[in-house]
């Protein structure tokens, strides 16, 4: 992509309202724009990390045995009395009334709603375990929505429901998330513990929190140093497999956020603790029949008995996650993109673009590239070097390729690491092999 073209509206300012990390750069480099109170447009740099957060997201959902659908962002209100959330729920809540006087709602989760699918579909218990997903706009009426994305009222969020014969069987499907939620941040260059959490309003007796460490974490935690030994890529939420050694390894330290902390318990007292701060990017919980008792969501065991369905609900939030990787990973010149997830692998840059050599030298290494399956962002606009430079900080991509008329002369171009900031001298042609 020519950056000449793009819609990329950078700010050298950072707006007043802004006052956390994310919220500054994902402003000032042109990925958000705010509508109204806590509602963003995705600009184009945005909307990117948001399809690459969502894909990875995806993926690990798939493999973990979860099926996709979507569901609509308004719902009936008959539904939530149905269930007994309607009045309970609070102002959160957006209350909606269509032309006919139907009560509607604008949907901050879809329990109801998944719970009256199923009931309507499966009958029998030879059609569990099943785990429905999807990726879709919510709406929670935040009273102080603050914070850009992290704590906005509009966001895009992952949610998986998981319908099993017994409670046995549940815990497996829980497992299997739990096991997808340390591969699906891991793999975005998160560092990703989960803590044991209070269920709130969704209800249900076991359930755990994703908290991604960063230095300006919203909140303080708590937890064993040996986390840092636990690998969460080195096993699959494969379909079938025994996943409870996995969960029991992860659950087997000390991790709390400053609500559940307690110091003097025997467990804090008899652990190595490190205290730092974070973000909480994912939630699953299991509640058995909160749900499925109510809006009577039943199957048919072997015997002939009709049953409750035991139920789980899993959360990512996927739009808030952006937020949560610029927390982690930025310094003072802007973000620093993990590769999995940057809008573009390369900045390349054209330091003088008065040169007609070093212009076709450029426009030659970007088609190159782009044949090699990179994808570029390439700056060929008649600015100066010095913005070009600090663009390319600022919107953090993770490999930049300087050439300007010294560096063709002598047949290199500067290729710089984000993340290390280490710079060498490459050939220009070498660029591609070094970049694939």
């Amino acid at each position: 992509m020519r950056l000449s073209r793009y819609f990329l509206p950078t700010l050298k300012e950072t707006p007043a309202e802004a006052q956390i990390a994310s919220h500054r750069l994902m402003l000032r480099a042109g990925m958000i724009r705010q509508g109204a109170a806590g509602i963003y447009s995705w600009l184009p740099l945005g909307l990117k990390v948001l399809k690459k957060i969502e894909a990875i997201v995806r993926e690990e959902q798939d493999s973990a045995g979860a099926i996709e659908l979507l569901m609509p962002t308004i719902q009936s209100a008959d539904l939530w009395v149905e269930s007994g959330r309607y009045d309970d729920y609070g102002k959160e809540m957006l209350r909606i009334e269509d032309r006919h006087e139907r009560q509607m709602l604008f949907g901050p989760t879809n329990e109801e709603l998944i719970t009256d699918i199923f009931r309507r579909e499966i009958k029998s218990y030879k059609d569990l375990p099943k785990n429905l997903y999807h990726i879709q706009w919510k709406f929670r009426d935040e009273i102080r929505p603050r914070f850009g994305v992290m704590r906005g009222r509009e966001f895009l969020m992952k949610d998986a429901y998981s319908f099993d014969l017994d409670a046995e069987s549940a815990v497996k499907s829980y497992n299997a998330m739990f096991v997808a939620y340390l591969r699906t941040f891991a793999r975005m260059g998160l560092r990703a513990i989960p803590m044991r959490a209070d269920t709130g309003p969704i209800g249900g007796d076991l359930s755990h929190e994703f908290i991604v460490l960063a230095e300006t974490g919203e909140s303080e935690v708590f937890f064993d140093a040996g986390f840092d030994e636990f690998d969460p890529m080195a096993v699959e939420a494969a379909v079938g497999s025994d996943l409870q050694p996995v969960v029991d390894q992860w659950t087997s330290l000390y991790a709390a956020t400053d609500e559940m902390h307690d110091p003097d318990s025997t467990e804090a007292k008899a652990t190595k603790l490190v205290q730092g701060r974070g973000i909480e990017v994912g939630h699953i919980f299991f509640f058995g029949d909160k749900y499925s008792k109510p809006m009577k969501a039943e199957v048919q065991t072997s015997d002939g008995q009709s049953v409750p369905v035991q139920m789980g609900s899993y959360g990512i939030g996927v739009s808030r996650l952006m937020g949560a990787i610029i927390e982690a990973s930025h310094d003072e010149n802007g973000i620093i993109w993990p590769e999995a997830v940057a809008p573009f692998k390369v900045g390349l840059m054209n330091l003088t673009t008065k040169d007609e050599g070093c212009t076709a030298a450029c426009e030659k290494l970007y088609a190159k590239l782009g044949a090699a399956g990179v994808d570029v962002l390439y700056d060929d606009r008649n600015v100066g070097a010095g913005q070009k430079f600090a663009n390319m900080d600022l919107i953090g991509l993770p490999w930049q390729v300087a050439l300007g008329s010294r560096g063709l002369k002598n047949g290199v171009v500067e290729l710089k690491n984000r993340a290390t900031g280490e710079r060498e001298e490459v050939a220009i042609g070498e660029v591609v092999a070094k970049l694939t």
